[in-house]
């Protein structure tokens, strides 16, 4: 059942313009035009789409595990007065519709002089990462012992040489879920780029296949082409990343105490 709108939309890109909305619709086209995904690939500069796609995920991604994991250990190793009220509002963010903070973060962004950067779209990852984020790996860092926090101090480490070097290494299946879900947000993130980027040499994918849309919207088999072009990224990141993605859900929901 969900695999059906995948083959439908295979199926339709493979298709001749005349076999998109033939009745009764042929699922397997003969023949099969391989090259509707070289025309749709041609027809707009994907390649430097994708470039500028593949720097924003990666940029946030790493941004995004690196603050969330420091504040998550924060959280996790440490007693301070107001710890839980501060958690509670963290994770109070978490029902706050972005569509709230869009127009005063656009203002920051522009008196910043930072519109039609990749600034917007990066830089906020570095700055907790996301509430989720930082409750996945708060309860993944509550289910190792600290007795290892301990031996590490033993042995002359200080708070960021345990949390890089002990807590790190151990967070791997968590780590590998957050990549997996920035990755996939970022990639098909519409919105930010839309508000922020305003050069064609500076879209992202998500704006390039809008940009196709409006260009091609009468070819359905070569957006059909497009979008499985846009999509085929992440299916195969899925699939590679699965046992660790399940992993990182089943141990961070059974370690939390």
């Amino acid at each position: 059942m969900f695999a059906l709108p995948f083959l439908w939309t295979l199926s339709t890109a493979l298709k001749t313009p005349e076999a998109v909305f033939a009745f009764p619709p042929q699922w397997v086209p003969s023949p099969a035009k391989w090259d509707n995904f070289h025309k749709a690939w041609t027809s707009l500069p994907f390649t430097l789409f994708v470039l500028n796609t593949v720097i924003v995920t990666a940029v946030a991604t790493l941004g995004s595990v690196l603050s969330a994991s420091l504040v998550a250990y924060g959280f996790a190793r440490f007693r301070f007065r107001g710890k839980g009220v501060l958690f509670v509002l963290v994770l109070s963010t978490m029902m706050l519709p972005s569509q709230v903070t869009m127009i005063p973060v656009f203002m920051i962004w522009r008196n910043l002089h930072a519109i039609d950067t990749f600034a917007p779209l990066t830089v906020p990852a570095f700055f907790g990462g996301g509430a989720f984020y930082i409750f996945l790996l708060n309860q993944f860092y509550r289910s190792i012992p600290k007795e290892l926090d301990e031996a590490a101090k033993i042995d002359g480490a200080g708070y960021l040489r345990i949390w890089w070097s002990v807590l790190m290494p151990l967070s791997k299946p968590a780590i590998a879920t957050i990549c997996v879900f920035s990755i996939l947000g970022h990639w098909d993130d519409f919105m930010g780029p839309l508000i922020y980027l305003n050069t064609p040499e500076k879209y992202t994918v998500s704006i390039g296949l809008r940009m196709f849309q409006d260009a091609m919207g009468t070819s359905t088999e070569l957006l059909m082409a497009a979008a499985l072009i846009h999509t085929l990224p992440m299916i195969v990141l899925f699939f590679l990343a699965q046992k660790f993605f399940v992993r990182g859900i089943v141990t961070t929901g059974l370690g939390g105490r």
